[in-house]
């Protein structure tokens, strides 16, 4: 059974760039455009990964998914669920982000535009291959 991975991101020209490196090594791929339409997917889907851009329709639309799926209030069924940051905010600004439990509850981030090879290590690295029962 293929794993899913859900990407968030407003523009389609990152989710077509996304999703293709993805798809070829198997993953089953969901997109969405917005943080509501994600969160919807989120918990309909239940992915066993999340891509999760910061920003979209506002500047830290990402980081306030990112407390909607992983902060205190949120479903045990939602934090279990690994979220990978993506962004280009580090290009624009002299800020600096990396995950941090209470502020920032990501596993990864990665920096825009992303390199399909990085991604791909860095979802290996988040989704581990599933051991078999045999």
């Amino acid at each position: 059974m293929a794993r899913k991975i859900l990407v968030i991101d407003d523009d389609p020209d990152v989710l077509l760039a996304t999703r293709l490196p993805l798809e070829r090594e198997g993953y089953e791929v969901y997109e969405a455009l917005d943080e509501a339409e994600g969160l919807e997917q989120a918990k309909s889907i239940l992915p066993d990964l999340i891509i999760l851009d910061v920003m979209m329709g506002t500047h830290t639309a990402g980081f306030q998914l990112a407390q909607e799926l992983h902060g205190p209030d949120a479903p045990a069924v939602l934090r279990r669920i690994p979220i990978m940051m993506v962004t280009a905010v580090h290009q624009t600004t002299p800020l600096r982000f990396r995950p941090e439990s209470d502020y920032l509850p990501v596993q990864a981030f990665l920096e825009k535009p992303l390199d399909p090879r990085r991604l791909l290590d860095e979802v290996r690295k988040l989704l581990p291959p599933e051991q078999t029962g045999e």
